[in-house]
C-alpha cells in the first residue's frame, strides 16, 4: 500500500532537467496578494479614512529601474473601500517603511517627521564642521559639557541606589507599626477620657434634677409595719357554740339566705283537738307547753338566723319529750 503523503519522488535514470521547457514571463507582471494596510491613510477622492491593519486583495509588481543595495522595490495597488479609487504605495527598504505614492495621504506620521528632522540637523552640522574648524571646537566643548552632566546625573543615581540598598526595610516597617500602635493607643485613651467626661456630666445633671425634685415635693412618711394578730386570739373572742355555727355557715351556708332550704325546718304545732279532749290541764303541765309555744314563736322570729331557729326547734322537742 502506498503512502498517503509522498516525500520522495521517483526520478528515472535518463532524467535531464535541462530538457524541461522554461516559461518566459514578463518582468513587470503582477500578482494578486492578500495584505494589510501598513499605515493610516485618507483617500483623496472621497475623504474615507483607511486605518492601519485593514485587509485588502492587492496587486503586487516589481518597480523597474529602482533598487536599494540590490534589494528590489515592490509596488502595491489597492482600492478605496468607499469610492473604489485606486491607491498605490511602495516599499522603502532604506528606512524599513512604506512610502505613499498615489491616491491617498498618510496620517499620523509625526515620528517619521521627527526622525527626518533629526537627520537633517545632523547633516547640516556635519556640513558646517567641514568648512569651519572653530565650529568643530565649539561643538566638541558642548558635547564634553553635556557628557559631564550626564555622568554626574548617573553618579547621583548610583549613590541613591546604594543608599537605598543599605536601608533596613524590616526596621522601617517595624517603626511604622509601632507608630501606628501608639497612634491607636492615643486615640483610644482620648475616647475613654471623652466617655468618662460625658458620664460624669450626665451624673451631675441627674443629681441636680433629683435635688430639685426633693425640694419641691415633701418626703413621704415611712410605712408602718402592720401588727400581726396572734393566731389563737380568735379562740378567746367567741364561745364554742358560736364557733360551731360560724364553721357550719362557712361550709353549708345560711338557711335564711336560701329559701329552698328553709322548707327543711318544720314547726311542730300543738294539737288543739287533744287539748280540748283532755280538758283542763294542770298549771304544771301548762307551763312547759307555754314555754314550748314561746320557743316556737322564738324559732320563727323574722330577724333570727336558720341555725338559731334549728336550735330553738330542738329545745322545744326536748321539752315536749320530757313532758
Amino acid at each position: 500500500m502506498s503512502e498517503r503523503k509522498v516525500l520522495n519522488k521517483y526520478y528515472p535514470p535518463d532524467f535531464d532537467p535541462s530538457k524541461i521547457p522554461k516559461l518566459k514571463l514578463p518582468k513587470d507582471r503582477q500578482y494578486v496578494v492578500r495584505l494589510m494596510a501598513p499605515f493610516n491613510m485618507r483617500c483623496k477622492t472621497c475623504g474615507e479614512y483607511i486605518y492601519k491593519g485593514k485587509k485588502f486583495n492587492a496587486r503586487k509588481e516589481t518597480v523597474q529601474n529602482e533598487a536599494y543595495l540590490g534589494l528590489p522595490i515592490f509596488r502595491f495597488y489597492i482600492k478605496c473601500t468607499r469610492c473604489l479609487a485606486e491607491i498605490t504605495f511602495k516599499t522603502d527598504p532604506e528606512n524599513t517603511d512604506y512610502t505613499m505614492e498615489h491616491g491617498a495621504t498618510r496620517n499620523f506620521q509625526a515620528e517619521k517627521l521627527l526622525e527626518e528632522e533629526e537627520k537633517r540637523v545632523q547633516k547640516e552640522r556635519e556640513d558646517e564642521e567641514l568648512n569651519n574648524p572653530m565650529k568643530v571646537l565649539e561643538n566638541r566643548t558642548k558635547d564634553s559639557k553635556l557628557e559631564m552632566e550626564v555622568l554626574e546625573n548617573l553618579q547621583e543615581l548610583k549613590d541613591l541606589n546604594q543608599r537605598q540598598a543599605h536601608v533596613d526595610f524590616e526596621a522601617m516597617l517595624r517603626q511604622h507599626r509601632l507608630s501606628e500602635e501608639e497612634r491607636q493607643k492615643q486615640e483610644q485613651e482620648e475616647d475613654e477620657r471623652e466617655t468618662a467626661a460625658l458620664v460624669e456630666e450626665a451624673r451631675k445633671r441627674r443629681l441636680l434634677e433629683d435635688s430639685d425634685s426633693e425640694e419641691d415635693t415633701p418626703a413621704p412618711a415611712p410605712p408602718r409595719l402592720a401588727l400581726r394578730p396572734k393566731p389563737t386570739a380568735i379562740l378567746d373572742e367567741a364561745p364554742k357554740a358560736k364557733r360551731k355555727a360560724e364553721s357550719w355557715e362557712r361550709s353549708v351556708g345560711t338557711l335564711g339566705s336560701r329559701p329552698q332550704l328553709s322548707g327543711l325546718v318544720v314547726v311542730k304545732k300543738a294539737d288543739l283537738s287533744r287539748s280540748t279532749q283532755q280538758g283542763q290541764v294542770s298549771p304544771t303541765t301548762q307551763g312547759p307547753a307555754r314555754s314550748g309555744k314561746a320557743a316556737d314563736s322564738a324559732a320563727w322570729t323574722p330577724g333570727a338566723s336558720s341555725l338559731s331557729q334549728l336550735g330553738a326547734y330542738s329545745d322545744s322537742e326536748d321539752s315536749s319529750g320530757s313532758n
